[in-house]
């Protein structure tokens, strides 16, 4: 067996865990199969300025790569031919999956529903703890792809009877056409769509971006730009900046965690991180600390200990936090909503299952307290 076969293998069986792999494998039944790059096999990228007759800077995200004709990014995805940008990811689909939305994870947005959820290959970043960097540490063409039109995961999104259209898996802002040509048509289908993302996006495009995506989960990976570079390379500055931006065009936002031993677990820096997200953000934005499981390039870690996770949560409600969960930890309460009012149950989970709700018209059914979130 290839690799290439075996990642479309892994890639059913998986969506067929969470699913049904008939439904994931109708949507590829009609498209040819490996590497196909639609009808010219190029799509010219936003956002980049020519420098002269084949030279280009990328000004999507941070990093401003700049290139000439023959280079590829450092994302992986985007190379200049004849002083023209391309995004040589676009539309090339390595994974599509029927998620529980609470996968993302986002516990304030539609519980209980699905997300159609799409990538394509490629990052830019370098997560020393990336748990699908055989996707995301690899240029397109080096992983099995199908090509799908903006309007086949539309319309996919539709026949699974997913209200949400998720951009996750790998980094979103590397297929930023791509996503913003299929947010569009979601719009107009009455879908909504939610990308997770590490925030490394310039601002213009995240400007245009706002207008229509209704959610995001967003990685703040640490709380200091020594630990974004060694552990990243990337940006933190940019991140908190986006984090506002998103905020202030209400977008609803949720931010992660993954708290990695020796690495970003010292408390102080957890009270400082939290006691940002309160002052800058609100009290109200969830934040999902996630457990570490040793993967990529960490794999001589072990995972996090359960107490120090409880003990970043006890930190982050005393910074004034109001919902703050904890991530692959199964059967822990603080997988549930508490009314942040009279501290009563209103979305008990236990996985990514809700095992009850206890809340009318978006507010908590015992005192009547608004539980901020998109419920409908």
């Amino acid at each position: 067996m290839t690799r290439r076969e075996f990642l479309r293998k892994a890639s059913l069986f998986c969506a067929g865990a969470v699913f049904s792999s008939a439904a994931i494998e109708s949507l590829f039944r009609s498209k040819a199969s490996g590497d196909k790059t639609g009808p010219a096999g190029l799509k010219e990228a936003m956002f980049y300025r020519k420098i002269d007759d084949s030279t280009v800077q990328c000004e999507l995200c941070p990093r401003g790569c700049t290139l000439s004709t023959g280079q590829r990014s450092f994302c992986r995805v985007r190379e200049p031919k004849d002083g023209v940008l391309y995004a040589m990811s676009y539309g090339k689909v390595c994974s599509a999956h029927v998620d529980p939305i609470e996968k993302k994870p986002l516990f304030h947005f539609l519980p209980g529903t699905n997300a159609f959820s799409v990538s394509t290959a490629g990052c830019n970043y370098r997560c020393k703890s990336c748990q699908n960097w055989q996707i995301s540490q690899f240029a397109p063409e080096a992983v099995y792809n199908d090509y799908l039109e903006p309007s086949d995961i539309v319309a996919q999104s539709v026949r699974t009877g997913c209200p949400t259209i998720a951009y996750t898996y790998t980094e979103p802002v590397i297929f930023y056409e791509y996503m913003l040509d299929t947010s569009k048509l979601a719009k107009g289908r009455g879908l909504r769509n939610m990308c997770h993302s590490n925030g490394s996006f310039n601002p213009k495009p995240l400007e245009e971006l706002s207008l229509y995506i209704d959610a995001a989960n967003i990685d703040l990976k640490g709380f200091s730009q020594d630990f974004y570079s060694d552990f990243a390379a990337g940006y933190l500055d940019r991140t908190l900046d986006n984090l506002k931006i998103l905020k202030k065009n209400r977008v609803w936002l949720e931010i992660t965690n993954l708290v990695v031993p020796t690495l970003n677990d010292d408390m102080a820096k957890m009270k400082d991180m939290c006691a940002w997200i309160c002052d800058a953000l609100g009290p109200d934005v969830p934040l999902h600390l996630s457990r570490f499981w040793p993967s990529h390039k960490l794999t001589h870690l072990y995972p996090t200990p359960q107490e120090t996770l409880e003990k970043a949560r006890e930190t982050a409600l005393a910074s004034g936090l109001r919902y703050v969960y904890i991530g692959n930890v199964p059967g822990l309460a603080a997988e549930n909503t508490y009314c942040h009012n009279c501290g009563k149950t209103v979305i008990g989970r236990s996985g990514y299952t809700i095992t009850e709700k206890h809340m009318k018209s978006g507010a908590c059914e015992w005192c009547g307290t608004k539980i901020p979130g998109v419920w409908d």
